[in-house]
């Protein structure tokens, strides 16, 4: 792997009230395209693909490290690197933001909840026609199904 582009050290509180001491990079530019295409649309509630998301934040990962004890970095390239070394859920939801935020000239900042309420807005329009057809099928099934169901009472 290619070394860390403008490396930057980063120190954050864990839960257990502890602290970490993580190394964030630059992505090149290929991969960070990849990575900012990928990352918040895949992580959007009932919209986006957790599967897509995990994959993404571990290509995001593979760009931040670990000091050794013997003064190398140790990337985070791996499920496992992960794991490992970043103790909880909160503690890597913050490297992942930090990430976002070095990386881009956007996240971060208040224009961020701009350039989400812009894509919801996008996905909601898309999706709209296609849930009220689905509903719309919904509907005449549960209709055919109570006329097909009744009941002979005495």
């Amino acid at each position: 792997m290619p070394d860390l582009l403008e490396p930057l050290e980063f120190e954050t509180k864990t839960l257990a009230g502890g602290t970490k001491t993580y190394v964030l990079s630059k992505f090149p530019c290929i991969p960070g395209r990849e990575i900012i295409s990928k990352y918040p649309l895949s992580a959007l509630p009932r919209v986006g693909d957790y599967a897509v998301n995990e994959q993404t934040m571990l290509k995001l990962m593979s760009y931040v490290a670990v000091p050794t004890a013997n003064g190398s970095m140790l990337r985070l390239s791996t499920a496992e690197l992960v794991n490992n070394h970043v103790p909880d859920w909160e503690t890597l939801a913050r490297i992942e933001v930090e990430m976002l935020k070095y990386n881009t000239s956007f996240f971060g900042r208040v224009e961020i909840l701009g350039v989400l309420e812009t894509l919801t807005k996008r996905y909601l329009v898309s999706i709209s026609p296609m849930l009220k057809g689905l509903l719309l099928q919904l509907s005449q099934v549960i209709k055919q199904a109570s006329n097909n169901s009744k009941q002979n009472t005495p």
